[in-house]
């Protein structure tokens, strides 16, 4: 190792020599300059004492961090294939960009996917197609206390605050989003002017800090909300239980990016962190919950008043059921959160070890809600890495009724997966309030973007549906979706899944279901039936005489995972019933 470098301090010095002579007398100063320069920086290095790499290789080891620096961008454009990177691969963004672009975005040779993998999936064709349908499949958002129903698009500008992205993404979103006729939700951080800038259709979500209509110590204020639910251009309302990327934490907007418009659109105080707390004061139980539900939806004026979560306990779910069951009060839609999400930065262990997957928590979710007799009430919406129009059609065949993207409607926007996003130095405006960066992104050219992106990504989907013999999203049915499971099966979702029938909860819970079913009270969040076996603290206080350990039927295993094949499988009213495979 040392000959090499000494070999490279020859060179380097070789080359210094020849650039000083050919510089002239001048050039030698130039030269001594630059050494006494990098004597300093050695120097520096040497008696410094936070890190150790530069204290045993002055200088050079400052190459380390150089590397270290550019590494993302080496990775992603020299060294990644098409089909890698995270959390969306080259193919994905490239698809995104060409359609934003409204060029083609076609591909030719085959695909480069591995389709013998275990975990590949694919949608069934038909042997006779149907022609595609001339108009935008469109679902009816209201329940019967609804009494200003909105009919949303296939897909959808998912939840992302003014705020955590520059004034001019959101009106460029909002450009695009009234092109198009989709909705575009405005986050958490509040209803701001820019969200009402083009006149797009507005999906108002209320998040735990109750920003853009809370009082003075942060509670939710019916007043501030009545007036602005009232705005012609707010078509629902989403309360935000938690997101994908964080479940159960609450979120943080960083005080660097807090401008006097952003404060005074939240309605918080400048130079602080604006916090939104991990649970919401206005509720606390699954009756409160639905409550409250029924208060958002009376001060709209009965507009659809629905909430997002990314799935947990599966018994807070069948809670949720048993409140709407109780109460008489049902939301009008529902939004799923997968874990996969999303555009809110987070910690590590939060983004990649909580929080229920997307298809996983979206089929529970569907499941819970037939199993009451209750889907027919409620809309089920998907978001969480729906980017394709093959995402939008899996997502409808697991249980969805439209869906939602975020990440792929900023690729659209002019995203480079920087992920960046909470630094506040997103090098093309999209998630920074530094108004050097963010005056780059041309509101009328991006606005068209995500115009394009979204027609051509919904037209592709309705494309799919009819190469596969269906005109219309009800026809879907779960085996027109296969799942490698081995290196020599598939099967089909009707088959690797359990669907339960209409009612069949309120009947005769089948046996994985049965546990987290008696556990679900709707006064209360959390499980709470006791463990098997005793705890440490339960433990002790059997050996010293004072309690005696309680013994429980253990609960199922799958907890928070669909169960195995059940012969009473049926889709909710509006879809077929899946067929079950021999």
């Amino acid at each position: 190792m040392v000959r090499f470098l000494i070999l490279a301090l020859l060179s380097l010095l070789g080359f210094i020599t020849i650039i000083a002579a050919s510089l002239g007398p001048g050039g030698w100063w130039v030269i001594a300059v630059l050494m006494v320069g990098l004597l300093g920086l050695g120097i520096h290095d040497v008696i410094q004492k936070k890190h150790a790499i530069l204290r045993n290789y002055p200088v050079l080891g400052r190459m380390r961090f150089l590397f270290e620096s550019i590494r993302p961008e080496i990775q992603q454009y020299f060294i990644e294939r098409n089909t890698d990177g995270r959390p969306f691969d080259r193919d994905t963004r490239s698809l995104v960009y060409a359609r934003a672009k409204g060029a083609d975005s076609h591909k030719a040779f085959g695909t480069e996917r591995d389709v013998n993998e275990v975990g590949y999936e694919y949608l069934l064709h038909s042997t006779v197609p149907v022609e595609v349908s001339a108009q935008q499949h469109r679902v009816r958002i209201g329940g019967p206390d609804c009494t200003q129903p909105y009919d949303i698009s296939l897909m959808n500008i998912s939840s992302m605050s003014f705020g955590a992205l520059s004034k001019n993404a959101v009106l460029a979103m909002n450009k695009g989003a009234a092109m198009g006729g989709f909705v575009h939700e405005t986050g958490e951080g509040g209803l701001a002017s820019y969200h009402l800038e083009h006149g797009a259709d507005i999906f108002w979500e209320i998040g735990s800090g109750y920003f853009g209509c809370r009082d003075e110590a942060g509670r939710f204020d019916p007043q501030i909300f009545a007036v602005k639910a009232a705005k012609e251009h707010v078509k629902g309302i989403t309360i935000k239980l938690s997101q994908g990327a964080k479940p159960g934490l609450g979120g943080v907007l960083p005080a660097a990016k807090i401008t006097q418009e952003i404060a005074e659109t939240r309605g918080v105080p400048m130079g602080i962190d604006c916090i939104s707390p991990a649970s919401h004061s206005a509720f606390s139980t699954p009756i409160e919950l639905m409550e409250f539900v029924a208060r958002l939806r009376e001060l709209s004026g009965g507009k659809p008043v629905g909430y997002k979560f990314c799935v947990g306990s599966r018994t807070d779910v069948l809670a949720m059921c048993k409140a709407m069951l109780e109460s008489g009060i049902t939301p009008d839609f529902i939004t799923v959160d997968g874990s996969e999400g999303g555009t809110g930065a987070a910690p590590l262990e939060y983004e990649d070890h909580v929080g229920t997957p997307l298809t996983e928590g979206l089929m529970l979710v569907h499941n819970a809600l037939v199993g009451c007799g209750l889907r027919a009430k409620i809309r089920l919406g998907a978001a969480g890495k729906v980017a394709t129009g093959s995402d939008v059609v899996k997502r409808l065949i697991q249980g969805a009724d439209f869906t939602f993207s975020a990440r792929a409607m900023m690729m659209a926007t002019g995203c480079i997966q920087a992920q960046k996003c909470h630094t506040n130095e997103c090098p093309v405006g999209v998630a920074t309030q530094d108004p050097r960066l963010f005056r780059a992104l041309d509101v009328v050219d991006k606005g068209n973007r995500v115009y394009n992106y979204h027609k051509l990504t919904v037209q592709e989907a309705a494309q799919l549906m009819a190469s596969m013999g269906v005109s219309d999203p009800a026809q879907l049915n779960t085996r027109m979706l296969r799942r490698r499971v081995d290196q020599l099966t598939t099967r089909s979702y009707a088959g690797l899944h359990h669907w339960l029938a209409p009612g069949e909860l309120l009947a005769d819970p089948p046996r994985g279901w049965a546990p987290d079913w008696a556990e679900a009270d709707a006064d209360t969040f959390g499980e709470h039936a006791p463990l098997p076996w005793p705890t440490p603290r339960e433990s002790a206080s059997v050996v010293a005489g004072t309690v005696s350990p309680a013994r429980v039927e253990p609960k199922d295993s799958t907890h928070h995972t669909v169960a195995p094949v059940h012969p009473a499988a049926a889709r909710p009213e509006g879809k077929l019933a899946p067929q079950h495979e021999v």
